[in-house]
């Protein structure tokens, strides 16, 4: 028998796995408030901002010990405590502005991150490792950059934010702790 099948060009940035998966909204509730990041704290940063919208009092310092830059499934073990996790989007490597009108459509909480500039092929640090990157946060509509002052360019409009011709490094959703998706 010859499998007729062909892979598909493309998947909706989240696509509920079936009927009976929570869709969200999960986090409208929240009141972000911006955190400026000191030095290339971009996750910690971000971690810890999110896990003060649930009411605690943590640092990014206090998030460093806990997570691996370069390592998501660190980031999501970080906000369970916070009754929050991370859960993978469809992504692939396109202009961050190629997924506004989706995170707007969905109406939520996203971590956005994007290479620096063109994604280099050949790492300059032994190893391998990647770390021309950046993340953002996208709440209903909202982009905080931890790396800008709120009041210049730090806290807007998704749609006005001016590093959407990054190349996307990857997409996460924000989903209660313990939620099917969750890393």
């Amino acid at each position: 028998m010859k499998l007729a099948w062909v892979p598909n060009p493309t998947a909706p940035l989240w696509w509920p796995d079936d009927e009976h998966e929570p869709n969200g909204p999960y986090f409208h509730h929240l009141t972000l408030n911006h955190i400026m990041q000191q030095g290339p704290t971009c996750v910690p940063t971000t971690l810890a901002m999110l896990a003060c919208a649930t009411g605690a009092s943590v640092t990014p310092e206090e998030m460093m010990p806990r997570i691996n830059s370069q390592a998501p499934h660190t980031w999501s073990a970080a906000l369970r405590p916070y009754g929050m996790q991370l859960a993978y989007c469809n992504v692939d490597v396109r202009r961050a502005s190629e997924h506004v009108d989706a995170l707007l459509a969905l109406d939520d909480l996203f971590l956005l991150s994007f290479y620096s500039g063109d994604p280099p092929f050949e790492p300059l640090v032994p190893g391998g490792t990647l770390c021309t990157a950046h993340i953002v946060t996208v709440h209903r509509g909202c982009l905080i950059d931890t790396a800008r002052h709120a009041r210049w360019g730090g806290v807007g409009p998704l749609k006005e934010y001016n590093r959407l011709h990054n190349p996307t490094k990857r997409v996460f959703r924000v989903v209660p702790a313990g939620h099917p998706r969750s890393v």
